[in-house]
């Protein structure tokens, strides 16, 4: 890990992320890795359908943006997922690859059949769903589990034990379930799953600490975004020393949807100074890919991808965008394969005139030709309601000049 909290001409972010004081109140791993889930979870997002054509394009993208471990589905769910699965298998990734499973022998079986490396064996635990929706009791839950973790480990296979909407268990049913499990079937790592996206990142880091006393075993968060919160909350984990965080690209996922892999992946190698090997500039690659085969648009906003991220409308600033955008911004947007953009409308300068006056070939213009224009500019985004295009610019620059040229 680095303690740096800037990097020429790839981030400058807050000091006080790195001083003694803060790092000393984390129990960070030593590493992190990033288990992607949206070929599963993200597929859950209403209105989602993938073909096996596109989650084979997906899970190569996630490999080269070189995420650790690829959740590539349900075998269960139909053919089609079996047949995906299989074949992401045989890709030859350096992605593990891992199945989603119910508490069955016979998911387990599928899981073997597609050649996978690891299974999330998915159980609930929490209250709500046990009393309304499953009416069962801890016992029943741990009575279902054993078998199945025994088996899928007995098969070689990494088992990852998800005791699902964890964050809305009983205390009590959580700590009695935990330590039966460990005494009769301990899996490879545990779970802390906020199926409905509700825990606080500081409750997440005591579940994560509990979770870690109870089983001595690796952790993993997985987190839905209810609140907003969800990367917050995985981070949070990490915090405790989750060694595991599940994403899904885009932020895809039921509801308002699962934590953002694109989010997670900077936040770990910038703010947290984690030597990661991801390929941050090809993030907007992974995105644009999701968005296009999800059919769900990216928001102009959005953390990391959004197109108007690293977009500057205000005149204020405007030659730093460019030249000096750490100045402007926390990371350079070249870092996730981005660049620095001026735009005009209301909000414009004098600078953002130059500047795009510069962008022409059009230099030397006066300072008196340079007000009016941004007058018009100003003019026209209100009344347009938004920002001028090329060629709307290029015919004030030219009943400007020739104005002036005639006068």
């Amino acid at each position: 890990m680095t303690d740096a909290y800037f990097k020429e001409n790839e981030w400058w972010v807050s000091p006080y992320d790195f001083i003694p004081e803060v790092r000393s109140q984390y129990q960070l791993p030593e590493r992190v890795s990033i288990h992607d889930a949206t070929l599963r979870d993200g597929e859950q997002t209403p209105g989602v359908v993938m073909t096996i054509a596109d989650k084979i394009a997906i899970a190569e993208k996630l490999d080269e943006v070189g995420i650790e471990r690829i959740e590539a589905g349900m075998p269960a769910v139909s053919p089609q997922d079996f047949e995906a699965i299989k074949k992401i298998s045989k890709l030859g990734l350096k992605a593990k690859i891992y199945t989603f499973a119910r508490a069955i022998n016979a998911d387990i079986d599928k899981a073997l059949e597609c050649g996978c490396h690891g299974v999330i064996i998915e159980i609930p635990i929490g209250y709500p769903k046990l009393k309304y929706q499953f009416k069962w009791t801890w016992e029943d839950v741990l009575r279902k589990s054993v078998d199945v973790i025994n088996y899928a480990k007995s098969r070689g296979m990494h088992t990852v034990y998800f005791p699902y909407d964890t964050t809305r268990a009983r205390h009590q049913d959580l700590t009695n379930l935990l330590t039966r499990i460990m005494q009769d079937a301990p899996p490879d790592s545990v779970g802390v799953v906020d199926t409905m996206g509700c825990i606080l990142p500081e409750a997440m880091k005591y579940m994560v600490r509990a979770v870690k006393k109870l089983t001595n075993l690796p952790v993993e968060v997985h987190t839905h975004n209810d609140f907003g919160m969800a990367v917050a909350t995985e981070l949070a984990g990490v915090e405790a020393g989750a060694e595991c965080v599940h994403s899904c690209s885009n932020g895809l996922g039921e509801r308002t949807g699962n934590a953002a892999l694109e989010e997670l992946a900077v936040a770990l190698h910038v703010l947290y100074g984690y030597n990661t090997e991801y390929k941050l500039a090809k993030l907007p690659e992974l995105g644009e890919l999701v968005s296009r085969i999800s059919k769900f648009p990216t928001a102009a906003n959005k953390p990391i991808l959004g197109e108007r991220n690293f977009t500057r409308e205000s005149g204020i600033g405007v030659d730093l965008v460019v030249k000096e955008p750490l100045a402007m911004f926390g990371t350079h947007p070249a870092l996730t394969g981005r660049k620095g953009d001026v735009v005009l409308g209301k909000k414009s300068g004098k600078a953002s005139i130059t500047y795009h006056l510069e962008q022409l070939g059009i230099n030397g213009v006066d300072d008196e030709s340079v007000a009016e224009m941004l007058q018009k500019v100003k003019e026209k985004g209100i009344e347009k309601g938004g920002l001028l295009n090329a060629a709307e610019f290029r015919e004030i620059v030219d009943s400007v000049l020739t104005s002036k040229a005639s006068a």
